[in-house]
């Protein structure tokens, strides 16, 4: 090799080095095909504020069916709308919910092996698993919204640390396929939930984020944001004027004394004198409503010949059901 060549291939090799170099420092490998769109950071604290939901739910859910139900969030993924469409199991129920103002649907999936277990104990049975994996039907299906909307709500309750929402639910299908909230490349965030009933049936939930649903509220997405808001507190000033604000405010108060069931013909032939036996007790408590919700406990009495109640405690649904028992 002469020396001019010797001394081309050397500097050639000197640029290439150089080069090198440079890239180790100035590029990032990229995924096109599955890019990260959310941070560690985000996923995170998605799953702080789904660990909150989490507990809250399975609390409700106790009460509600008056069993054991235990929730626990089991892992927090990013993938393609495709992957998770393709890795979920048919059939399967299939809600889909809005969260205004955010933009975008939700899907809350739940298997078959929990919603047949709630189902069967929604209609009065011990809570067992239906063997036969098929699609719901219709009463089946509109005992689940129920639970969906228990669901939602909790949902709610948690991301009122994030941002205020409000859960609208669109409505139900028996498997993904059918549904497209996004397109097939499009990132999502997948939230998986592992529920046990009564500690010997265990199944899956899932909550997909396309994530359109949650871009707006990413720079809150984050655990020191979670951790900052949980603990705010308002203070005196703030106080005065969402009272002042509140104080003019009408609200429908009633009190419920008791219920009974009769045919509509002996309803029809009810008279002045009649007498209608409730399934109360003389000794029991009788339940304020405010704007229909049921808030306190009461007991009737006088007052200058005037029939009032006086407030005794703060509702609880697990006493009302338990004092049916007894």
């Amino acid at each position: 090799m002469s020396e001019k060549n010797e001394l081309l291939v050397n500097e050639h090799a000197e640029d290439v080095s150089g080069f090198d170099d440079v890239e180790h420092k100035s590029y990032k490998l990229y995924n096109f095909r599955r890019p990260d769109k959310f941070s560690k950071d985000n996923l995170r604290a998605l799953r702080d504020i789904h660990r909150d939901f989490s507990k809250a739910i399975s609390l409700m859910l106790s009460g509600y069916l008056r069993m054991r139900v235990e929730i626990e969030i089991v892992s927090v993924d990013q993938l393609t709308y495709e992957e998770f469409v393709c890795s979920m199991p048919t059939p399967i129920s299939v809600g889909v919910f809005e969260f205004e103002p955010l933009a975008g649907q939700i899907l809350l999936g739940v298997s078959f092996d929990v919603l047949s277990s709630i189902v069967n104990r929604m209609l009065g049975g011990n809570g067992t698993i239906d063997p036969s994996v098929r699609e719901l039907t219709d009463i089946e299906k509109a005992l689940s919204k129920k639970i969906y909307g228990i669901i939602i709500q909790s949902l709610e309750t948690a991301w009122n640390t994030v941002i205020p929402v409000t859960g609208k639910f669109i409505g139900l299908d028996d498997n993904y396929q059918s549904i497209q909230v996004a397109s097939a490349g499009e990132i999502v965030a997948l939230l998986t939930f592992e529920v046990q009933i009564s500690g010997k049936h265990f199944g899956l939930f899932s909550i997909c984020f396309p994530y359109p649903v949650l871009e707006a509220v990413l720079p809150h997405l984050s655990t020191q944001h979670i951790f900052q808001t949980k603990g705010l507190v308002a203070s005196n000033d703030e106080r005065l004027r969402m009272i002042t604000k509140l104080d003019s405010s009408n609200v429908d108060l009633r009190v419920q004394f008791g219920s009974c069931n009769i045919t509509l013909d002996d309803f029809l032939q009810l008279t002045e004198g009649d007498i209608i036996k409730l399934d109360n007790k003389v000794e029991d408590d009788l339940i304020i409503k405010v704007n229909g919700e049921k808030k306190f406990f009461a007991r009737p009495g006088t007052i200058k010949d005037k029939i009032c109640v006086k407030i005794t405690d703060v509702y609880d649904e697990m006493r009302e059901i338990l004092r049916n028992y007894f």
